[in-house]
C-alpha cells in the first residue's frame, strides 16, 4: 500500500492565541493534502478523474499533540481505508517523521469520507473504474474502532 505524502507550509496566521495551530485550521491542511492526492495526482494525462467535483460527507479529527509555527513544513500522509459505489474514505497522519535525534511526531489522526459531485446535475455520482484503480494503489485496512458493525 502507498501513501501520499504532502507537506504542507505552516502560515504565521495559523496560530491562535494560544501559540499552537488552531483546530479549524487542521482542516485546510487536510483538505490540501486531499485535493493534491485527488486532483493532482490523479490518474493519467487529460484524465477527468475527480474533476467533476467532489463533497465532503464527514470528518472526524483526534487532536494528539498542540503544532506550534515554525519554518519547516508538516507531512501529511493520506490513505484510503474505504471505496465504496458511490464514496471514499481518507485517513492522515499530520505528522514530523522520526530521525536520528527524535522519534516519530504524530500531531493529528484524521478520516474524511469523499463522494464524488457531478456539479452539473446537482447529485452524487459513482466512483469510476479508472478511480478506483487509482485509489486501490493507496488502499489499507481501517483501524478496528473505525469499522462498521
Amino acid at each position: 500500500m502507498a501513501r501520499h505524502q504532502y507537506r504542507c507550509p505552516l502560515r504565521w496566521a495559523d496560530m491562535d492565541a494560544f501559540g499552537h495551530v488552531n483546530n479549524v485550521v487542521f482542516l485546510r491542511y487536510l483538505e490540501e493534502a486531499r485535493i493534491d492526492f485527488m486532483f493532482r495526482l490523479a490518474p493519467g494525462e487529460g484524465s477527468e478523474s475527480f474533476t467533476g467535483g467532489s463533497v465532503v460527507a464527514r470528518h472526524e479529527i483526534d487532536y494528539k499533540l498542540p503544532l506550534v509555527h515554525r519554518h519547516e513544513p508538516v507531512l501529511i500522509e493520506s490513505w484510503v481505508t474505504r471505496i465504496g459505489a458511490a464514496s471514499l474514505t481518507i485517513r492522515y497522519e499530520v505528522k514530523d517523521e522520526a530521525t536520528e535525534d527524535r522519534p516519530e511526531t504524530v500531531y493529528v489522526r484524521a478520516e474524511t469520507v469523499v463522494v464524488p459531485y457531478n456539479l452539473a446535475a446537482g447529485r452524487p455520482r459513482r466512483i469510476t473504474a479508472e478511480e478506483r484503480h487509482f485509489l486501490e494503489e493507496y488502499l489499507d485496512e481501517p483501524r478496528s474502532e473505525a469499522v462498521a458493525a
